[in-house]
């Protein structure tokens, strides 16, 4: 294990950090065997440290079927053989480490895989049985139990329970998944469960690991006292906005959080987590709280139309949330889950993206040029406002998203389950780019790895690759990496107060130190303001600011 710590008296590193997650799959390979590896994040520490960031998260790299990417567990305190070793870990904590990256890593905690030892003991005990009273099992209707417990569908559909057989072999109980059947949820009314998650925060606490991301924070407590859930659809979001939903956002999920937070103070500096909550976003600040989780992910931008009124909206509204819970913000523009920001940047405003990707992009026509301009003025204000600011792995590359991965080749369970209604997470998980030859390091990876990739990779993918990149004093890489780099010489107190401009197109605000950033989202030069220039996503004409960019000032 790693014994290099960080100045106990940086507690409040994370409040303005930049965090880049690794998709631990889609990385880098070392072995060859088209999987990215822990070994091929060590090898790739020295580009890591390159970007200047403050943190990475990891993705699940944990035993796993992969029937979600990583997200069915089937053991929370180990590491998956195809990705590493326990002792590669402890290596990749404390390479990182020496270059002043923390690291957060994923905790999945509404559900495990079905592959977990506490439910393969389920399925063997029986009705009525401890082990089974750690998920969530319930007898179906009809004479024969053969109908399900209720109309409950599943994120992935059609349904969110599964049926067992019973030890003897007869047709048994039904189970609930609020995702893939490989899923099972755990029932957190049981005591057991609650103490092995806290097991599992004090093992990777232990191992060095910095903070957390918890996965479908919302989910965990369930209340069934008014009968099971009968919806013919799940929404993502709650559809009671009081805590009295039955599987989303309930008030006794903060009772385990605040639990959470007396482990993570039992460290100098103590550990911190991140919410993954979909709840109304008047109720995120429970889970933002210091008594709590400490932040929660604001995924509004993630949804918003490149327009100056609606970024606005969502900055002040979120600024007011998180002064009123006491947690620092949090800025997403890309993640695992989601179409790369280049690529919805680059499409019509209002474009239904799931046919979009149904179609191989062939429904609407994507503007690249657009893309990489908006993506590059975005990424400079989220930058700018204070907070943290999360990094989707790729983005830094400008890398679009892949539609047209061969449906033979797909591995998402959101697209099987969901025939012509969802599309692939697969277009933003495919392998990154290293080398402009795609047959680098005798692979067919582009530098990924020397023997293929897990997901095929574009023909084209070398264009965006670390090398071309480096080799491009204009490229998104170098802007990124410039401005993160200065970032950490602006940074200054939470705040910021935004600037009247005439023109309804421009988004312009200051930091208490004189730090600006002006936005111009039109598509016409607007007149640059007074200040020194710092740094600009797109070269200045004379005193003009280009349409589509973002420039930094300081008064």
């Amino acid at each position: 294990m790693s014994d290099y710590k960080f100045i106990a008296g940086d507690k409040k590193w994370w409040r303005q950090a930049v965090v880049y997650q690794i998709y631990p799959r889609s990385f880098a390979d070392l072995n060859g065997d088209g999987i990215g590896d822990l070994a091929g994040m060590i090898d790739r520490v020295p580009y890591l440290k390159s970007l200047s960031i403050d943190a990475v998260w990891l993705s699940p790299f944990y035993p796993s079927e992969l029937a979600d990417g990583g997200y069915d567990v089937a053991d929370y305190r180990n590491v998956d053989p195809r990705i590493g070793t326990l002792e590669e870990f402890d290596k990749l904590i404390e390479e990182l480490h020496k270059v002043n990256i923390r690291v957060f890593v994923d905790i999945v905690p509404n559900h495990s895989s079905d592959q977990h030892e506490w439910f393969q003991a389920a399925l063997k005990a029986g009705r009525g049985s401890p082990e089974r009273d750690r998920y969530i099992f319930h007898d179906g209707i009809g004479e024969n139990g053969d109908i399900r417990p209720s109309e409950l569908v599943s994120h992935f559909g059609p349904t969110g329970w599964t049926r067992v057989t019973e030890p003897d072999g007869t047709p048994g109980q039904w189970y609930l998944h609020l995702f893939a059947p490989e899923q099972p949820d755990f029932n957190w009314d049981n005591q057991e469960v609650r103490d092995d998650f806290i097991k599992t925060l004090r093992f990777w606490s232990d191992r060095g690991v910095d903070g957390f991301r918890i996965d479908v924070a919302h989910a965990l407590t369930k209340d069934f006292s008014d009968g099971l859930p009968a919806r013919s659809t799940m929404d993502i979001d709650p559809t009671k906005p009081d805590g009295s939903d039955p599987l989303f956002d309930r008030d006794e999920v903060h009772e385990i959080y605040r639990q959470w937070r007396k482990v993570f103070n039992e460290y100098n500096p103590p550990r911190v987590a991140v919410a993954e909550a979909s709840a109304p976003a008047h109720r995120l600040g429970a889970y933002a709280s210091e008594e709590t989780l400490g932040q929660a992910f604001n995924f509004d931008l993630l949804h918003a139309d490149w327009n100056t009124k609606r970024f606005k909206h969502l900055i002040s509204n979120s600024m007011k949330r998180a002064e009123k819970s006491g947690s620092s913000n949090t800025w997403v523009l890309s993640n695992h889950d989601v179409v790369r920001h280049p690529t919805r940047y680059g499409l019509p405003d209002k474009t239904d993206l799931v046919k979009w990707y149904i179609s191989e992009g062939k429904s609407a026509p994507l503007d690249a040029k657009q893309g990489i301009d908006r993506a590059r003025a975005s990424t400079m204000l989220i930058l700018a406002l204070p907070g943290s600011t999360y990094l989707y792995q790729g983005e830094e590359l400008g890398l679009f998203e892949v539609a047209d991965t061969p449906r033979e080749a797909m591995q998402d369970p959101q697209w099987f389950r969901n025939p012509g209604k969802a599309r692939s997470r697969d277009g933003c998980r495919i392998p990154l780019p290293w080398a402009t030859n795609q047959s680098a390091l005798g692979g067919s990876s582009f530098g990924f790895g020397p023997g293929g990739s897990h997901l095929p990779m574009p023909a084209d993918f070398g264009k965006y690759s670390v090398a071309a990149n480096e080799a491009d004093t204009n490229s998104v890489l170098n802007l990124y990496r410039t401005a993160i780099g200065m970032r950490k010489g602006l940074q200054c107190a939470e705040e910021i107060k935004f600037i009247f401009n005439w023109n309804r197109s421009v988004l312009h605000f200051a930091r208490p130190n004189g730090w600006q950033s002006f936005t111009n989202f039109g598509k016409s030069p607007v007149k640059l303001p007074k200040g020194k220039v710092l740094l600009s996503s797109q070269p200045l004409v004379g005193n003009q600011v280009p349409g589509e960019t973002t420039v930094w000032l300081q008064a």
